[in-house]
């Protein structure tokens, strides 16, 4: 019996299903090969090798039932946006497998990403690749391509990665200092996605004309098409509440 070649992005790992050897191939019948179901998505985990893709440690317990989530959703100001990011993650395949986005936007500390992480964290545990930045590391981390020696990490394969997972997350959109570079960057690599059909979550604290005067109109424009929109109304959780004067 022939033995199936390790492909290289499974040498030395075993197969989650334990229904192959760990190549990612099961011999059937007749010695034909037929993908394991672990292919896939071993194989998507595999194209967020150089991208962040690590839900922070602060976020990474979130979830619909625990505060501050479970807190949100009695908040009347904040019930309907809790019940959009739901309804997004309940059917979190097909708006990947098609596309479509979350563009999370209001006030600092409304726990708007809080909300994003949970959505990438239903993306990872579903088996999806993710990219997560803050857009301020996401351009540190374009920028640190261009002094990359040769043979190193380029711009050209960070690009692509960044165009190709299913989700590329981005928080605090607007937080960067206006550039001609910066709007380049973002207009390229939006319009890829959007081009590609691949689903983007972003937050910001700008509204729709802030975030034009800052990233620009064909963005934002791209962006409205790609995402719906969630807004998060009321105070700052992060600061402690007044005292009542009696």
């Amino acid at each position: 019996m022939p033995a199936i070649a390790r492909s290289e992005p499974f040498r030395d790992q075993a197969c989650p299903l334990g229904a192959c050897d760990g190549s990612g191939w099961i011999l059937g019948p007749e010695d034909v090969a037929r993908p394991c179901e672990c292919r896939a998505e071993r194989l998507n985990r595999g194209r967020t090798r150089g991208v962040s893709s690590q839900i922070p440690a602060r976020y990474r317990g979130v979830s619909f039932e625990r505060p501050p989530l479970s807190d949100m959703a009695r908040d009347m100001e904040k019930k309907l946006a809790l019940a959009q990011v739901r309804g997004f993650v309940d059917d979190l395949g097909t708006n990947l497998a098609e596309g479509r986005g979350l563009w999370i936007f209001g006030g600092t500390g409304t726990g708007k990403t809080t909300l994003a992480m949970l959505v990438s964290k239903a993306a990872l545990e579903a088996g999806k690749s993710v990219a997560i930045y803050s857009l301020p590391k996401l351009l540190a981390r374009i920028r640190r391509t261009y002094d990359s020696e040769p043979g190193g990490d380029s711009y050209l394969s960070l690009f692509e990665l960044l165009s190709s997972v299913d989700l590329l997350h981005i928080d605090d959109l607007g937080a960067e200092k206006r550039s001609d570079w910066v709007l380049e960057q973002l207009y390229a690599l939006i319009n890829e996605r959007y081009e590609g059909r691949r689903s983007v979550l972003i937050t910001t604290n700008l509204s729709h004309m802030e975030l034009e005067d800052q990233i620009g109109a064909r963005t934002v424009s791209r962006l409205t098409e790609m995402c719906e929109e969630v807004e998060l109304r009321g105070s700052d959780r992060r600061k402690p509440a007044m005292p009542k004067v009696a």
